[in-house]
């Protein structure tokens, strides 16, 4: 019988597996007996649990953050999910398959290390250019980015995620900086790569995913300023000069203004016009990715078209998609370029044989505030 996943769970279902386990509390209930609470989670879903009638000891053999096997019922909980524990058995190596606890990214992770590197590489001021040297010379930092989790639930929760979470971001950035002549590239692309990327500090992701001590008492956002200061002195030494202060506070203001405002753990706001950009294309990607996987992800049978309140857009999501692809399969011919698919010119409009084709009708922009900068080399 293969294994019953937490997505894939009922009120009313027994379950006996291997799980990752993380936030473990022992508390006290009314009567005064104690009991346990604990994250559970799988490569699915994560839900919280609960050990009635527990001992000091039972919490004791608990790891604070790791593989457990768990006996128990899911029950309904003010309309979630909860696990109500029956008993632990150890997690024996071989008895389980850890690629169905760690949620994984479905994209390949080489090749997006090498895409980001890449952008990177592309940087056109030598300070800036030397200051991402000096993180990409960090092995140990980037096999890390590699391999952490965005965030322990909210978006890209799965091994992979900051990188794949910090590409796509990059990627957007690149693409929306030619519409603004007056953006920095190189501000953008690089305040972009390291507006998050002390999670790899801030988060543990050997089991399951939480929160180191650091994270709890500093965060990724502090930190990650910090460690500007430290590679900047690293950047020095690649180009043999002074990294410019002005520069450095630059970055860290991006960094610092991430967030947008205080009440969402921003140290500032936003003050550049660079760092303004960073702070709506990466929370652009953040909750794109969320709205995504709870509308267009697997859906549980009788869930209907809308989910439940997501406190993060203040409501519930409509999740059907009313207009899917006609040409579902079929690769769509390039447009507005002058070439048709055979590559002979053309617009997809060319008359009978023998007829000369119609010259290419193309869109024309004419609001100053969208006019398309030519790229930077």
């Amino acid at each position: 019988m293969g294994r019953l996943f937490l997505h894939d769970c009922m009120p009313g279902d027994f379950v006996e597996d291997v799980f990752c386990v993380s936030g473990k509390q022992l508390s006290a209930a009314s009567n005064g007996s104690q009991f346990i609470k604990v994250q559970v989670s799988d490569r699915t879903d994560q839900i919280h649990a609960r050990l009635w009638k527990a001992t000091r000891e039972i919490f004791n053999s608990i790891p604070d953050a790791g593989f457990i096997g768990i006996r128990g019922k899911i029950e309904n909980y003010q309309n979630n999910l909860q696990l109500i524990i029956e008993g632990f058995f150890p997690a024996r190596e071989g008895s389980f398959d850890i690629g169905d606890l760690l949620p994984h990214t479905d994209k390949d992770i080489p090749t997006m290390c090498r895409k980001l590197c890449e952008i990177l590489g592309s940087i056109q001021n030598r300070h800036v250019a030397a200051l991402m040297q000096a993180y990409m010379d960090d092995e140990r930092l980037m096999a890390n980015l590699c391999k952490a989790p965005a965030a322990q639930s909210f978006h890209h929760a799965f091994i992979g995620g900051l990188l794949e979470h910090t590409l796509n971001a990059m990627e957007v950035g690149d693409a929306i900086v030619r519409f603004y002549p007056g953006l920095n590239r190189d501000l953008v692309i690089s305040g972009i790569f390291l507006h998050d990327i002390a999670k790899t500090w801030e988060l543990s992701y050997d089991s399951a995913f939480g929160y180191t001590d650091g994270g709890h008492l500093i965060g990724h956002i502090v930190k990650s300023a910090l460690w500007v200061e430290d590679k900047a002195k690293e950047a020095e030494q690649i180009v043999g000069e002074k990294i410019p202060r002005e520069l450095i506070d630059v970055l860290q203001h991006i960094i610092l203004s991430h967030h947008g405002l205080p009440e969402f753990g921003a140290a500032r706001t936003p003050a550049t016009p660079e760092a303004i950009a960073v702070h709506h294309i990466e929370n652009m990607d953040a909750k794109l990715m969320t709205a995504l996987s709870v509308t267009r992800g697997e859906r549980k049978d009788g869930e209907g078209k809308w989910t439940e309140y997501i406190k993060s857009f203040g409501g519930r999501l409509y999740r059907p998609d009313v207009a899917p692809a006609d040409t579902a399969g079929e690769e769509l011919e390039p447009q507005g370029d002058g070439q048709t698919g055979s590559g002979q010119p053309g617009n997809g409009h060319a008359g009978a044989a023998g007829e000369e084709a119609l010259p290419a009708e193309r869109l024309v922009i004419n609001n100053p505030l969208f006019e398309s900068a030519p790229p930077r080399k």
